[in-house]
């Protein structure tokens, strides 16, 4: 089904402290929901009307008498891919252990999440790449399938840039392309920076806000957190529905409508799941999260226009900041222009790893690597193609 174009919502309100309780719920999902109905929804009034009231009935019901029947979210979690994993050991650190997964042959290119999220946001794009280049997803630590930090490491950006190039070493692409969504458009940012990266394709990054943009930002993704412990049977049945998956990702995506369920099921287990989402919220409290120039790195920049959590005027100080930067919009694109627009994302990326080498770096590395090639004792076991 055809994708409509949708027009730019109100700003997020976080939602109030009594969200905890179950009239609290109620009251905040069907506000959202009438704020998420489609346009053509709110013209026809009775039915924009009905599908509220329907969803208030089924969020009473599943709310204070259980709902029955399969588990969606069972049956999808035996179908996730299964990671490889491996371990980071740079000098005079703890090593670390993260989950990645690799597919493809052709030019080196990491793959980085943002904040509550993992590698399978990259699921849409990473097939449109794997003919050209051989792609590396992994779970940056404390998310998705990754353990936590060690306590005995700082929870800061120049710790995350040694650790990940150590993980870079071990699996044998030491200065790989990398492209990253929001925190991890910021990482891939500041691996740049430490000449770690051959290129950056940064969505949307972290890091260029104001004070007041940042409070908002923190208060929509702490919003998002609690709804992702709404009880699961409740959120399968949520998700059967196009309301439903509004109510549940409308700020992520610019069209929820195209959202598959699964999608919105792994996203809320994975963000209710991240062990490190906390800890990194705090974090991204520091000033000067990015400053400095990127003179010698081809970096693009892109953000999408229907951007909710971070607005794109953010992406005008990114290129300030970074004045070599290109500067890609995504028309009608969301904070996860991956789900949006996987075709125009895929092409940004294919074009920014094929800018040429910068001065002074040719021939340091193969611009290549071979499919599955992998140092580690999990790449020695198996090939880790899981398509």
């Amino acid at each position: 089904m055809e994708c409509r174009e949708q027009k730019e919502e109100c700003a997020y309100r976080a939602p109030p402290d009594m969200w905890n309780f179950a009239p609290a719920i109620v009251t905040g999902t069907v506000l959202a929901a009438a704020a998420q109905i489609s346009n053509e929804a709110v013209r026809t009034g009775t039915r924009a009307l009905n599908q509220v009231g329907r969803m208030t009935g089924e969020l009473m019901r599943s709310l204070f008498t259980g709902a029955g029947g399969t588990d969606p979210l069972a049956s999808f979690a035996d179908r996730m891919h299964s990671p490889l994993f491996v371990d980071g050991r740079p000098d005079g650190l703890p090593s670390i252990t993260v989950a990645y997964e690799r597919h493809g042959a052709g030019r080196p290119v990491v793959f980085l999440h943002g904040i509550g999220s993992c590698r399978r946001v990259w699921d849409p794009v990473v097939p449109l790449l794997t003919d050209d280049h051989h792609v590396i997803a992994i779970d940056l630590p404390g998310f998705g399938q990754s353990a936590d930090l060690p306590e005995s490491l700082p929870r800061d950006l120049p710790t995350m840039v040694n650790e990940l190039g150590a993980v870079f070493t071990e699996l044998g692409c030491s200065r790989p392309h990398v492209v990253g969504h929001s925190l991890g458009g910021l990482i891939a940012l500041r691996l740049a920076q430490a000449g770690l990266a051959r290129s950056v394709t940064a969505f949307a990054p972290a890091g260029f806000w104001n004070e007041v943009e940042r409070r908002y930002a923190f208060a929509v993704l702490a919003a998002a957190r609690r709804i992702s412990h709404l009880p699961e049977p409740l959120v399968g049945r949520l998700v059967t529905t196009l309301l439903g998956r509004a109510v549940l990702s409308g700020t992520l995506y610019a069209h929820p409508e195209c959202v598959l369920p699964e999608q919105v099921i792994t996203s809320l287990r994975t963000l209710r799941e991240a062990v490190g989402f906390t800890a990194t919220l705090r974090a991204g409290r520091a000033r000067d999260l990015f400053i400095g120039d990127i003179p010698d790195v081809p970096v693009t920049i892109a953000w999408g226009t229907a951007d909710h959590i971070l607005p794109r005027r953010q992406a005008l100080r990114a290129t300030v900041t970074i004045p070599g930067a290109r500067l890609e919009w995504l028309p009608g694109c969301g904070h996860v222009p991956m789900n949006d627009a996987p075709d125009l994302v895929a092409d940004i990326i294919r074009r920014t790893t094929a800018l040429p080498p910068s001065a002074g770096r040719t021939g340091e590395e193969a611009e290549t690597l071979p499919a599955f090639c992998d140092t580690s004792l999990n790449g020695m076991l198996g090939s880790g193609d899981h398509t």
